[in-house]
């Protein structure tokens, strides 16, 4: 169910011929039967229990204002508005955005979620555990978020996905780019590691690397859960998040993931997490945000 209907994009206009048509022109023009629907969630809750900066909730809006801009990207997507996280319920939240993305799942569509804290994974991740196909995820992320706590956080939603997958008897496919080794503790590894989780370090990521991790997941599943938790670039690109990352992964690296995962032809659900526009700088964080996604779009097989 969505808690706040999708508001009109506006920007820049140099006419009304298609070829001067930007991101504002595709989203007001499409129709509910658009190949991707964007859904925001408007939610910072899991980043408070995980102790991390507020502000995320802010991020939807702040993304959506940034890609209306953007040269079209030669594909529609509908804006069907945002699930709003209101008296600290991110658990009713998370199954309302898994009720969202399923309708999009269910007719054929790709998902694009607009985080929020990356609480937004295991909303976005619930509406596809029970379906046919094998999935996979790809988490382009500093940290593992492999929690064990008493309840959702941020810092929980692949644990969380992990035990759904294997109360349902399906095997738990996950694996994670750009991870920072100091952010993470013992106790995480050893659980990544009990997982089976693959791991390719901040360090040790290039373009090469990065791809060929990439398609080694593509390799065991049929559709892949894409999320891009933006603390996973550099601090000077990304400040604008819960927890800037002190070394991180090239955005062209990042960007080459995207862009071979949304041509492989298994993307199945594409979200950005951790958009914190009380914490940006000159809007960086909102800028790359918005060129990841729209790379996405721009390239989707």
């Amino acid at each position: 169910m969505i808690d706040r209907a999708a508001m009109r994009w506006t920007g820049r206009d140099d006419g009304p011929e298609p070829e001067h048509f930007r991101w504002h022109h595709v989203v007001n023009a499409a129709g509910a039967d658009a190949p991707a629907a964007i859904i925001g969630f408007a939610s910072d809750e899991g980043v408070r229990r995980n102790q991390g900066r507020l502000g995320a909730a802010e991020g939807p809006l702040a993304l959506r204002g940034m890609l209306a801009n953007l040269a079209d990207p030669e594909r529609e997507a509908v804006d069907v508005g945002d699930v709003v996280v209101a008296d600290a319920d991110l658990e009713g939240g998370q199954q309302r955005l898994a009720d969202e993305v399923g309708a999009v799942l269910a007719r054929g569509a790709l998902p694009i979620v607009l985080g929020g804290g990356h609480a937004v994974a295991y909303g976005s991740g619930s509406a596809w555990v029970r379906r046919d196909e094998t999935w996979g995820v790809l988490n382009l992320d500093a940290h593992l978020d492999l929690r064990q706590a008493p309840r959702a956080t941020s810092g929980t939603p692949f644990r969380q996905l992990a035990d759904d997958l294997e109360a349902a008897g399906k095997p738990f496919h996950y694996s994670v780019i750009g991870l920072s080794r100091p952010s993470n503790t013992r106790a995480l590894l050893d659980t990544a590691e009990r997982l089976g989780v693959e791991i390719l370090y901040d360090t040790d990521t290039g373009v090469g690397s990065a791809l060929a991790a990439a398609q080694a997941l593509l390799a065991k599943v049929d559709r892949v859960h894409l999320t891009l938790d933006l603390d996973v670039l550099p601090a000077s690109v990304a400040p604008g998040v819960s927890a800037p990352a002190a070394f991180g992964v090239a955005p062209a690296t990042v960007l080459a993931v995207l862009r071979m995962l949304a041509a492989s032809g298994k993307l199945g659900l594409f979200e950005v997490a951790e958009l914190n526009p009380l914490f940006d700088v000159d809007a960086r964080t909102a800028r790359i945000a918005a060129r990841c996604v729209d790379e996405v779009v721009r390239h989707v097989g």
